[in-house]
């Protein structure tokens, strides 16, 4: 993230922009020197997200920042403002403001989502642009009075680590598949593990073979790039629980024979890895937040390509639990690797299970960018998803599994094929994905709309979202067992 936090009593003398809490309606605030009559003749009422730039001649810029109608403030219009206010400050490198400061949201809380707002809207994807400047917030001052220091201190400091694991993924999303490799992105999980605190393995193709993952060892067959399968463990002591988390960590998607057109979704198939990134950037923060619930994150890493050596239509593929899979679509291929994956997590017999994809076109359709489809084997699991979505803003929609659409699955040769025809994609990929969880509670997260933002919009920046990594946070550090 880059931001340096601090906690005071007043505004420091250094700041370059001051972003002040303007509500709809009641008492505009003194220091910005304005009453709501000259704020409404510039065309500002205080509604959520709304910002006026006051510049001054001798003194820091003000920014006044609507947030709305008092008793409609929530933690998430909250983050918003503060996303507004990052966005409104420009160039500016010292910020304070006094948004973590507001009647209506406790401290820990507002401070939690002030930094989050001010940090995931200042993200840019530098990459290998030779303009290196990238975000230019340096430091951000939560001015707060005496009685919430303590609280706002604790609340900045866990918006930090999160607001950072959040960038962590959108990074790796971001990055073009030659500089992102299934053995890169492994290689960043062992980087990231010494630092974490956890414990990591990496599986290679021969190793792979040797466990029976038949789904990540085809899809790769095409490859001239070796997969990969990382293992995370983080173990606290006295666990309360077990989760565990599998991400499709396909690095690029050309489709493999069944080769995807080539238009604007074809261009951001580097993202397929999307949810192996959100995996591995919620393990970053688990020792960091003192999370009391041990956590497994499954990466499985590959491309998906088309060669001479490429999986084709027809063949036929065994799992890791052993069931063969008939393939009718090489394109339908995270299903197929998420398969050995959630075969490992549920031989563990974890407390629960979750796995998170850029999965089906169908969820898209249905449900658009701006929230994930979410399906599950157990309803107590899904409503903790679904919670998680709501208190972090990362909308989910929960969809049905339908078990009478099981039988689309059927094949002729094979106990399973991996579509199940034109209609109800993302529910028989569910439902594919289920025949391999024995029995565990789980839940799927089909976050294929939710990968990428097409402009700046609140706390997301253009490009890729990080979708998923707030969500699995928030869920693994409030997780209550399930029957």
């Amino acid at each position: 993230m880059g931001l340096i936090l601090d906690i005071v009593r007043s505004a420091p003398r250094n700041a370059d922009a001051i972003g002040v809490p303007v509500a709809a309606e009641g008492v505009v605030p003194r220091s910005l020197g304005m009453s709501r009559a000259a704020l409404a003749a510039n065309g500002f009422e205080g509604k959520a997200g709304q910002t006026l730039v006051i510049p001054s001649a001798t003194g820091p810029t003000h920014i006044a920042v609507g947030i709305g109608k008092s008793g409609e403030l929530t933690v998430s219009v909250l983050r918003n403002a503060a996303a507004a206010f990052a966005r409104a400050a420009g160039r500016r490198a010292n910020l304070a403001t006094w948004l973590a400061d507001v009647d209506g949201v406790d401290a820990r809380a507002a401070a939690q989502a002030v930094v989050e707002g001010v940090a995931l809207a200042n993200y840019r994807y530098v990459g290998l642009k030779n303009d290196k400047t990238g975000s230019p917030a340096a430091v951000l001052a939560l001015i707060v009075g005496q009685a919430r220091t303590d609280a706002a201190r604790t609340g900045a400091d866990r918006g930090g680590v999160i607001a950072d694991a959040a960038c962590l993924a959108r990074e790796l999303a971001n990055t073009p598949p030659a500089y992102l490799t299934a053995r890169m992105l492994a290689d960043r999980a062992v980087a990231m593990a010494a630092t974490a605190g956890l414990d990591v393995e990496v599986f290679n193709r021969d190793q792979l073979k040797a466990m029976g993952c038949g789904g990540i060892v085809g899809v790769n067959a095409g490859s001239v790039e070796p997969p990969r399968m990382v293992r995370l463990t983080y173990t606290p002591k006295k666990p309360t629980g077990h989760v565990v988390l599998v991400g499709k960590g396909v690095t690029y998607d050309s489709g493999g024979i069944s080769l995807k057109p080539s238009d604007a979704f074809h261009v951001v198939m580097k993202m397929d890895m999307s949810g192996a990134a959100a995996v591995l950037a919620t393990m970053s923060t688990l020792k960091a937040l003192k999370c009391r619930v041990a956590v497994t994150g499954y990466l499985m890493c590959t491309d998906n390509m088309p060669s001479g050596s490429a999986l084709k239509l027809g063949d036929v593929l065994t799992m890791r639990n052993g069931k063969t899979v008939e393939i009718h679509n090489t394109d339908a291929e995270g299903r197929l690797i998420l398969a050995d994956g959630l075969s490992l997590a549920a031989e563990s017999k974890p407390d629960a299970i979750v796995d998170i994809a850029t999965l089906t076109g169908a969820a898209v359709a249905a449900l658009g960018e701006k929230m994930a489809a979410v399906l599950g084997n157990n309803q107590a699991w899904v409503d903790q998803v679904r919670a998680a979505g709501a208190r972090t803003d990362e909308a989910t929609w929960q969809l049905p599994l339908a078990r009478e659409y099981r039988k689309l699955l059927d094949s002729n040769v094979a106990d399973m094929r991996n579509i199940g025809g034109p209609y109800a994609g993302t529910i028989t990929a569910s439902l594919f994905l289920d025949e391999f969880t024995a029995g565990v509670p789980w839940a799927h997260i089909d976050m294929a709309g939710t990968m990428k933002a097409d402009s700046d919009d609140a706390w997301l920046a253009k490009g890729a979202t990080g979708y998923g990594t707030r969500l699995m946070i928030d869920l693994v550090t409030n997780f209550a067992p399930v029957r």
